[in-house]
């Protein structure tokens, strides 16, 4: 792999991680712009990596992408939290999770795949939450109209 194939690859990762980092951020959850960032981009120095450790033939460059797996799942672990019966920062976490795939995919020259999934991350954490607003308005107008039906 040539220097500007690495660097492409990188700066594809970089942009949209931050692209979904700033979403984020804008909305102030705890993994935001720069924690976005810095998963695509690890993501996709690890795949970079792999690809050219492998480059000879030797090796199996899915190796290190299924530790990236299971190493960012660990992050995302550590965002998520219990408060009482609520528990917060599942959406974080598998935004993270997700920002680590699409590094991957950049680090691997799968950019239009990568600015698919990235667009598709947005349209989940951008248009389903206010769907998800919608749903949960309609559910407490139901539970106070019918509160016998909030205890079964």
């Amino acid at each position: 792999m040539d220097i500007s194939t690495f660097t492409i690859n990188l700066v594809v990762a970089m942009a949209l991680g931050a692209v979904i980092g700033l979403e984020r951020q804008l909305r102030q959850k705890s993994a935001g712009l720069r924690t976005n960032i810095l998963v695509s981009m690890g993501a996709a120095l690890y795949v970079l990596i792999s690809l050219k450790m492998t480059a000879g033939g030797e090796g199996d460059v899915t190796r290190i992408i299924g530790q990236i797996v299971t190493g960012v799942g660990f992050i995302g672990g550590g965002i998520i939290f219990k408060k009482g019966a609520d528990v917060h920062g599942l959406t974080t976490a598998a935004t993270v999770w997700c920002s680590s795939a699409i590094g991957s995919m950049a680090g691997a020259g799968m950019i239009t795949e990568a600015a698919i999934g990235a667009g598709l991350v947005l349209v989940v954490n951008v248009v389903l939450t206010r769907v998800d607003k919608l749903i949960e308005r309609r559910r407490k107008l139901r539970q106070e109209k019918h509160p016998e039906e909030g205890e079964l």
